[in-house]
């Protein structure tokens, strides 16, 4: 058995001003080209198949492109999917019924049986070509087990999943959309713990031994979790951030027979993103280093740009200098980051554009340091802060 274990796809997003309509059809051209070179019998994709729950038509269009030429061009082929974070659950399963005949599974939500418990049958799904798939969307409140907390519910239900399945001598295969203890996200990246919404993380352990691969999703870098081979993070086709800059692209192939063979293949059509200078450095330090930028016309191929200066005071002229000194460059500017001397590397909010990637709880830890001289925030208090932040995120 084949499998492509992909993620994060976050279809419709923004770059800035930028639309990445372009990148996400390069990949999904790509993708469509691993699964029929690669004679794969099974997609898995882990969520976050668009960028917002409520996604464009042209996001949605791409979407529902990709599943058909997909199933025409590889009849045999089984596609699973689950909710991320960022999906409607409702919406990403309101297809389903003309899913069925093109083998193509979508688990958004955690249903209930007519006595209120949670449907465990309904998230096992069968896989053609032998063995069984515990498909686990986004959990949000009250679609997991009672227990002492997330990470417990979780544990739990991924064992009541695997003690249901019929047969375990045949594959199992586990799909989460969740963060995992001992995973790594990419450094200074407020986009992705934003993504992360404040929720504890999940023991590897959770996924037991006979499991024999977990697809995960949530996490933007491609990784192994905790050196556990087969438990892992596809990580996004593109990067979302100038900080995922350095992440390897690309999709997770498991092959499945007497062993299991696990190969990460990278994705290498992204499009750049350039920090420049890597640390803030005076005007007209910038505008040389802008001036050895290649020479040419910016298009959907060109790198994205983000400009770091440092100032001592007021510059009006700040960014109409480096626009016309761009202006022959092959490039796209996102933002110019001014850092000025009385900012602090720890200041988690130093300007508004930051109002859209803080996490939340790193600015309610800042406000209460500030508040009490720098006293840490009590772990109660913590405690009780990450519980709203879980409730209002299940509430969108």
């Amino acid at each position: 058995m084949r499998i492509i274990h992909t993620a994060d796809w976050h279809l419709g997003q923004h770059f800035f001003e930028y639309d990445r309509r372009t990148e996400h059809a390069r990949f999904l051209a790509w993708l469509k080209n691993v699964l029929k070179d690669r004679q794969v019998d099974v997609l898995l994709i882990a969520g976050d198949v668009f960028d917002s729950p409520n996604p464009s038509a042209d996001s949605q269009k791409m979407y529902y492109t990709f599943l058909r030429e997909v199933t025409h061009e590889n009849p045999e082929l089984q596609m699973i999917i689950i909710a991320g974070n960022h999906d409607s659950a409702a919406r990403l399963e309101a297809p389903s019924p003309l899913f069925e005949e093109m083998h193509i599974d979508v688990r958004g939500t955690v249903r209930r049986t007519p006595e209120g418990d949670i449907d465990y049958a309904r998230l096992i799904i069968p896989l053609k070509k032998g063995g069984y798939c515990l498909a686990v969307p986004y959990l949000r409140q009250g679609d997991y087990p009672d227990a002492e907390n997330y990470s417990q519910a979780v544990r739990t239900m991924y064992e009541k999943l695997y003690d249901l399945v019929p047969d375990k001598h045949l594959p199992v295969i586990a799909m989460g959309h969740l963060q995992a203890t001992g995973s790594e996200i990419s450094e200074n990246d407020r986009s992705e713990r934003t993504v992360i919404g404040g929720l504890e993380c999940v023991s590897p352990d959770a996924f037991g031994p006979g499991i024999t691969y977990t697809a995960l999703g949530h996490l933007h870098r491609a990784q192994r979790v905790s050196g556990r081979e087969n438990v892992r993070y596809a990580g996004a086709p593109i990067p979302m951030s100038f900080a995922e800059k350095n992440n390897r692209q690309g999709v997770v192939f498991i092959e499945i027979d007497d062993t299991v063979k696990i190969e990460h293949i990278e994705f290498e059509d992204t499009v750049r993103l350039i920090t420049l200078p890597r640390e803030a450095r005076a005007l007209p330090e910038v505008l040389e280093e802008i001036g050895r930028l290649p020479a040419g016309e910016a298009n959907g191929h060109s790198p994205y740009l983000e400009i770091k200066i440092r100032i001592t005071e007021p510059e009006p002229s700040l960014r109409h200098q480096i626009e016309e000194a761009l202006k022959d460059k092959s490039v796209r500017l996102t933002r110019i980051e001014a850092v000025t001397a009385a900012r602090k590397d720890s200041d988690p909010l130093s300007g508004p554009e930051d109002l859209q990637t803080i996490d939340p709880m790193d600015l309610a830890m800042n406000v209460f340091k500030r508040q009490y001289g720098d006293e840490p925030m009590p772990e109660a208090m913590q405690k009780l802060l990450r519980q709203t932040l879980r409730e209002v995120e299940g509430s969108l």
